[in-house]
């Protein structure tokens, strides 16, 4: 039996795919193009992936996998603000690497249905920014640390990839990272805060914790965390990053 026919349709599909958008971006990931290189027919790859779109997730979060392997295995720096850093320059990186597969993932957002890809992404991203947040040292609430340093990173890194080689600034990443993590986070020992700041960190700390107790009902934990969102002044204070 030949190679061709020990590696399943759905399997030899995704590849071809993978390659064709290495090798030549997204112009290139037709559909008889695929079904050329895959040794399979248009059904087919409807039949596995629903339409082109669902192919192109697939293909693109293939791409994606060795990057997330290494943020999911990365040993964990003690600070963690600093494990926050790492990983906004692995992200930043990556799409510098892979513009075609960085720009089919982030830049045509859509808000439902996301790539397994982009939403294994935001939860890794998630997880750093929680970390923070149970240290004490998160100034927003966890939500709006996440929405923040997501848009400021996707923002550059789409930037950077539109801007010709010759022409970048690689200092852009780390002026924006440092001023979204000025606004966002404190410092190991802080100096004294005022009463306000205070408080309003410990009640985000209490809250990226809140879920890990079995103490309290669904009821009493979801009014334990509105009275802790008022606290934090989330619901009544704007960050601006100037």
């Amino acid at each position: 039996m030949g190679k061709r026919e020990q590696v399943d349709p759905r399997e030899r599909i995704i590849r071809a795919a993978v390659q064709l958008l290495a090798s030549a971006g997204r112009d290139a990931v037709s559909t008889r193009a695929v079904c050329a290189a895959a040794h399979v027919q248009t059904p087919t790859i409807y039949r596995h992936f629903g339409d082109m779109r669902g192919l192109l997730d697939a293909a693109v979060s293939r791409c994606f996998e060795n990057y997330l392997q290494a943020k999911r295995t990365r040993p964990r720096e003690p600070d963690p603000v600093n494990d926050l850093r790492r990983g906004w320059d692995l992200h930043v990186e990556f799409g510098l690497t892979n513009p075609g597969v960085y720009a089919l993932l982030y830049g045509d957002p859509r808000s439902d249905n996301r790539p397994a890809a982009v939403r294994e992404g935001d939860a890794i991203l998630r997880g750093l920014v929680e970390r923070i947040a149970k240290a004490g040292r998160l100034r927003v609430d966890v939500d709006r640390a996440v929405q923040m340093i997501h848009s400021a990173c996707r923002g550059v890194a789409l930037t950077l990839i539109s801007t010709p080689v010759a022409e970048r600034d690689r200092g852009l990443s780390t002026a924006t990272r440092e001023a979204i993590l000025s606004v966002l986070t404190t410092d190991a020992s802080p100096p004294e805060d005022g009463e306000d700041d205070l408080r309003a960190r410990r009640a985000v700390a209490l809250k990226a914790v809140l879920g890990e107790s079995p103490a309290l009902t669904r009821a009493e934990t979801a009014l334990l965390s509105d009275w802790l969102d008022r606290l934090s002044g989330r619901s009544s204070t704007s960050v601006t990053v100037i």
